[in-house]
């Protein structure tokens, strides 16, 4: 199913607020689904009415994609029973690994390699076939670089050709490593192979120094990020667009006029393409 206009994260902190909005005022929502599967009682009902009247996604949080530990078939097999219940099509995950002999809670930067490129694409075709869905995995935002063989885009489209999974742009990521390991962003986003996009994540981030940025997803979206989504559109297309908040939660207009901006964007996106 693919995801069309501005979507939000349903967090447990917005519930109530969330809804009560309707279906044409947000494109889709997306959850992680650890923190959903196994719910009852009132917010499991709360859910269910949710996912009956809105378009969802999943975002993971615990795959560990790129872990030499083994990949978690129980997870997985749960998981696929939670999405079948809701009717949920897309799942996207993190292009890392959080889980070393246990949980480490931290998403970790995988090696740049041909090797390490065979590994992950090798778990994303098992990933597939126990969910029977694509997989999409996320570009992260790091703070430190293994001495690699490759740069990671061109990790990400050995990945992503090897084993037929797409890609989530995360906007916001781009433009934190572009600061914290000095690339141009604009170039890294003009390279990828717009075939490789099923939808973007934008968000904001924490100015630790002037040359280290953390991917917080609690505060607005700053203007060179939004410029980049806008440059997104132009290379690639109008997709589906999630506005990531994890917490310091605004008001619910606040989030509506962030939610404006990127319809806002993607019309003129759409009318550019259109005219161009």
């Amino acid at each position: 199913m693919t995801l069309l206009g501005a979507g939000l994260g349903l967090r447990r902190g917005m519930l109530d607020d969330m809804r009560l909005l309707e279906p044409e005022s947000v494109g889709f929502f997306e959850v992680a689904p650890e923190n959903w599967m196994h719910l009852g009682g009132r917010l499991g009902k709360a859910f269910r009415e949710l996912t009956e009247r809105f378009t969802f996604a999943c975002h993971g949080l615990s795959l560990s994609i790129g872990s030499a530990d083994p990949l978690d078939t129980v997870f997985l097999n749960d998981l696929k029973v939670f999405l079948d219940l809701h009717n949920i099509q897309t799942y996207s995950e993190h292009l890392s690994y959080c889980s070393h002999n246990g949980h480490m809670y931290d998403l970790m930067p995988i090696p740049f390699s041909l090797d390490s490129a065979k590994y992950v694409a090798q778990r994303v075709e098992q990933v597939q076939a126990i969910l029977q869905r694509p997989l999409i995995l996320e570009n992260v935002s790091s703070y430190v670089q293994f001495e690699s063989d490759m740069s990671e885009l061109e990790f990400i489209k050995e990945v992503v050709t090897r084993s037929g999974c797409k890609m989530l742009l995360d906007v916001n990521n781009v433009y934190v490593n572009s600061v914290n390991h000095r690339f141009n962003p604009q170039e890294y986003i003009q390279s990828i192979p717009s075939k490789f996009i099923e939808y973007y994540h934008i968000a904001g981030h924490f100015n630790e120094a002037p040359d280290l940025l953390v991917d917080t997803h609690g505060s607005e979206v700053i203007p060179a990020v939004w410029d980049l989504l806008a440059l997104a559109y132009e290379c690639h297309g109008v997709k589906g667009t999630l506005l990531e908040r994890d917490f310091n939660f605004p008001s619910m207009h606040d989030l509506n006029e962030e939610l404006n901006h990127i319809k806002t964007l993607q019309a003129q996106g759409l009318m550019e393409r259109k005219h161009g």
